[in-house]
């Protein structure tokens, strides 16, 4: 499960993403949009920014803005970025791999090998999901959900 910090994170680069190009939001918009706290928002924003995904102006018109097109961004290394490790035991973790306390041997590990298939699918599926095709499915979900909504009216 992702941390809240991530799920805000999430939020804040979509929003980013659907905003203007070349007009930043303010964080105040931007919290208001998205109804996230204000302070939790300004450090995840930080973090963002020091990852390379989005920068920052200031003054009147300044505001946040995405730094890479939403279809460079994917969603692994965001997270990571946001969270840190995404692995669910450190065995298994390709950016902080540690061996488990308790671990007798790797190979033989019921544990490791319980959730190393299912791991190996969800990471090749964030390292190669981008931040757009999101975007796009939802669109896609939203006018779906839309177009059922007036089928479903009565006439």
């Amino acid at each position: 499960m992702i941390s809240q910090r991530a799920r805000y994170a999430f939020k804040a680069v979509v929003a980013l993403a659907r905003s203007k190009p070349g007009e930043g939001l303010q964080i105040r918009e931007l919290a208001e949009q998205e109804k996230l706290p204000r302070k939790f928002l300004e450090q995840i924003l930080l973090t963002l920014k020091a990852a390379g995904y989005i920068t920052s102006r200031r003054g009147r018109d300044g505001g946040y803005e995405l730094l890479k097109p939403a279809d460079l961004i994917l969603i692994g290394p965001m997270l990571r970025a946001v969270d840190g490790p995404i692995a669910p035991l450190p065995c298994l973790s390709r950016t902080a791999y540690r061996r488990c306390d308790d671990c007798r041997s790797e190979a033989a590990c019921e544990l490791r090998i319980g959730f190393s298939k299912a791991y190996s699918d969800y990471l090749a599926s964030l390292e190669t999901t981008t931040l757009a095709q999101v975007m796009r499915q939802a669109d896609t979900a939203s006018g779906n959900a839309a177009a059922a909504d007036v089928h479903a009216q009565p006439a």
